[in-house]
């Protein structure tokens, strides 16, 4: 019985060392990867969304979002933050990790245009229908224009506009595009300048007019893989499905423009 026994044994182990490789090979096919993924903070719902098709579809991947403003993201990136992929609301922020050697030129692109737009609380009665009514305003909600890039839109546009001088001092500044539109939702503000985008999402707000194109440098979002990834095929992989048409579809669904 005892070698019957010893018999059975051996010829399992036998049968497990046989499938060894094969085994190896599917478990490191199915190895559990976190992705860590720094986005502007206006991309928020449109990356929920992916998010959970691209899990769906690659259920050994997690994507975990770290979103902010934009400038302050690639500050983060440029500090050494264990960062896979950077989609950023500004080019220059973009360009800063290029130059940096962060970001390979040909592991990014320009993925989807964004637009400009004057928001109020909604019902207000303070007359502000222009970006030129903004003067009539006790308080503007804007992002920080050094960190973040809607507010670099938003200051240069108001320059352009000649009301910038006149307004300056009722500026309250705001951490990220999601934070303006926050003090303006609570009426702690008269207005606020925030994508078309951020403004979609919310019930709380009215958009009273969009910034011309001519006002402002070009909205343009890029998106690129960093460069020391510790999951490189994983972090290219997120890459490539952020650029297919499902993917293309969420982000317009939400307000952005192709650029192509």
């Amino acid at each position: 019985m005892m070698m019957l026994l010893l018999l059975a044994l051996s010829g399992c182990s036998t049968k497990e060392q046989s499938k060894k490789p094969e085994e190896q090979k599917q478990a490191a096919s199915e190895k559990k990867v976190e992705l860590t993924i720094s986005a502007a903070a206006s991309l928020q719902n449109a990356l929920t969304d992916i998010k959970a098709d691209f899990e769906k579809k690659h259920p050994n991947v997690t994507i975990n979002y770290n979103l902010g403003a934009s400038g302050a993201l690639q500050q983060q990136i440029s500090q050494g933050a264990p960062v896979d992929l950077f989609f950023s609301a500004a080019e220059d922020k973009f360009q800063k990790l290029i130059q940096d050697g962060l970001i390979e030129k040909k592991n990014g692109t320009d993925l989807v245009g964004n637009e400009l737009v004057l928001v109020v609380p909604k019902g207000s009665n303070k007359g502000i229908n222009t970006f030129e009514d903004l003067t009539k305003s006790d308080k503007v909600a804007l992002g920080t224009p050094e960190s973040v890039p809607a507010g670099q839109y938003g200051k240069q546009t108001l320059d352009k506009l000649n009301v910038w001088k006149s307004i300056e001092g009722k500026i309250v500044y705001g951490k990220d595009v999601r934070q303006v539109l926050t003090y303006v939702e609570s009426n702690n503000v008269d207005a606020g300048l925030v994508y078309k985008t951020d403004a979609l999402t919310s019930q709380k707000v009215e958009i009273v007019a969009t910034a011309k194109d001519d006002t402002h440098d070009p909205i343009i979002y890029p998106v690129g893989v960093i460069k020391n990834s510790t999951h490189q095929k994983e972090a290219q992989l997120f890459y490539d499905y952020l650029q297919n048409d499902q993917s293309m579809k969420t982000l317009e669904k939400y307000g952005f423009k192709k650029l192509k």
